[in-house]
C-alpha cells in the first residue's frame, strides 16, 4: 500500500516523535545537529527510529529538519546537502524495515524572505527543491514540510518540493505558539485556505507552545476546510528549563489523550515534536488502537 492510500483509508497513521531532544539524551555534544550524526553516528539515529518503530510508529521522519543548504551552512556541511539528505532517507528506510512510511523532512530555512530579509522567494523555492530532489531520489514516500511560520516561506517550500518530486504527495505542518498564531502572525484558517490552494496532501500543525493551543488550531482548521486531511504531532506540553535544559511536563497518558481529541477532530496523522519520546508514542499508538476496538 503506497502512502497515499493508507492517508486516506483506514485508522489514523501514528507517527514519530523527536528526533533532537532523542539524539541530545544519546549524548549529541552540544553545538552539533542531528544532521552532522546522519554522516557521523550513524547507528544513534538509526536507533532512535527503531525505538519509534518499535513503540507503533507508521510514519518516521528522517534527520533532515535542518537539510537545507543554509541550515546545513551552520554547521560546516553545505557543500553536502545531497549526501545528507540521501543519507537520512537510508537511515531511516533500513530502521523501518518495512513496517514505516519514511518521510522526508523538510524544515524552514532560518531565515526571514524578503522584504523582510535577504532571501528572496525564488532563492528559497530553489534551496527548498535542491533538498527535496535528494530526499525523493533516496525514496521517501512523502516530503514532509513542518514547523512553517510565515506563508510565504510555506508556498515556497511547497513550490519546491513540487519542483523535484511531482510524483510524491506532500504534507505541511505549521507550528502556532503565539496567542493562537504562529510567530509570524498566521492564523491557522489561513493556513487551512492556503494549503487547500496549494493542493497538498494533509496538512496541520507541529510543535506549538501548548497542547491546547495545537488543538485549539486543528478545530479552527477543521472549521475552515470540513473535509481536509489533518495533522497532529505536538511537543509533549510546554517546556521549562532545568539546570540548562528543556524538560518538557506532557505525560504519555497525556499526549496519548490529546491523541484521542485529535482523531475526534479528524486527524489522520498524529505523533509527537520536542520532547516527545517513545513512550509517548507508545501510548498514543495503544490509545488509538482502543478507539478502534473499543
Amino acid at each position: 500500500m503506497d502512502f497515499l492510500t493508507r492517508l486516506t483509508s483506514g485508522p489514523p497513521i501514528v507517527a514519530d516523535g523527536a528526533m533532537g531532544t532523542m539524539l541530545q539524551a544519546a549524548g549529541l555534544p552540544p553545538g552539533k545537529t542531528g544532521e552532522f550524526w546522519v554522516l557521523e553516528q550513524p547507528d544513534a539515529v538509526a536507533a532512535v527510529h527503531r525505538a519509534y518503530v518499535e513503540a507503533g510508529a507508521e510514519l518516521i521522519l528522517t534527520c533532515t529538519f535542518g537539510g537545507t543548504r543554509p541550515r546545513l551552512a551552520r554547521s560546516g556541511l553545505a557543500d553536502r546537502v545531497a549526501e545528507v539528505n540521501r543519507r537520512a532517507v537510508e537511515i531511516a528506510r533500513q530502521a523501518a524495515a518495512g513496517r514505516a512510511f519514511v518521510a522526508g523532512d523538510i524544515g524552514p530555512l532560518g531565515e526571514l524572505l524578503a522584504p523582510l530579509g535577504k532571501r528572496t522567494y525564488q532563492e528559497a523555492v530553489d534551496l527548498f527543491a535542491e533538498q527535496a530532489a535528494a530526499l525523493a531520489e533516496a525514496g521517501a514516500d512523502v516530503l514532509y514540510i513542518e514547523t512553517m511560520s510565515a506563508l510565504e516561506e510555506a508556498r515556497a517550500a511547497v513550490e519546491g518540493a513540487r519542483r523535484a518530486a511531482p510524483h510524491l504527495p506532500i504534507t505541511l505542518t505549521f507550528s502556532f505558539d503565539t496567542r493562537g498564531r504562529t510567530n509570524m502572525g498566521v492564523r491557522p484558517e489561513q493556513v487551512a485556505r492556503a494549503a487547500q490552494e496549494w493542493g497538498v496532501a494533509a496538512f496541520g500543525a507541529n510543535c506549538g507552545a501548548t497542547l491546547e493551543m495545537t488543538e485549539e488550531a486543528l478545530q479552527k482548521m477543521r472549521a475552515a476546510a470540513p473535509d481536509a486531511v489533518l495533522i497532529a504531532k505536538p511537543n509533549a506540553g510546554l517546556p521549562r528549563m532545568v539546570e540548562g535544559k528543556p524538560v518538557y511536563d506532557a505525560t504519555p497518558e497525556m499526549m496519548a489523550d490529546f491523541a484521542a481529541r485529535a482523531a475526534a477532530l479528524g486527524a489522520r496523522i498524529i505523533g509527537g515534536c520536542c520532547g516527545s519520546s517513545p513512550d509517548h508514542i507508545r501510548a498514543i499508538a495503544r490509545q488509538l488502537a482502543a478507539q478502534r476496538t473499543g
